[in-house]
């Protein structure tokens, strides 16, 4: 079987091909209808299960997250690309950041950033 035979839109797996697995999901980030945030900064929400929600925001150069964001469960991102400022801290392209459960932050971006981020279920 060809792979135009076992792909379905997107390049995921067809229903019924040895690739569709139910306790796995592809999704391809570009295909996610990206939602606007704040001026400069869209959000395109990725795959959730009952144990964590996935996301990856886009700033543009200049953008700051609309208002302050509290946490109340575990949230981590990584950057993809780019510089996202937090206070005075600068997490350039490969950070790893992590926020607890209570924290707060304002992230912003004076160059453009890429973001991947998720938040843990409370439980």
């Amino acid at each position: 079987m060809s792979n135009d035979d076992t792909l379905g839109a997107g390049g995921t797996p067809k229903s019924g091909t040895p690739e569709n697995d139910p306790l796995k999901t592809v999704l391809l980030v570009d295909d996610v209808e990206p939602v606007p945030v704040g001026p400069g900064i869209v959000r395109r929400r990725l795959t959730s299960t009952e144990h964590a929600r996935a996301w990856l925001i886009d700033f543009a150069p200049g953008s700051r997250w609309p208002e302050v964001d509290l946490h109340h469960a575990e949230e981590r991102y990584y950057v993809l690309s780019g510089e996202v400022i937090e206070g005075e801290e600068r997490h350039p392209a490969g950070s790893y950041v992590v926020f607890a459960p209570g924290s707060r932050h304002r992230p912003r971006s004076e160059s453009g950033a890429r973001m991947l981020g998720i938040t843990l279920s409370g439980g």
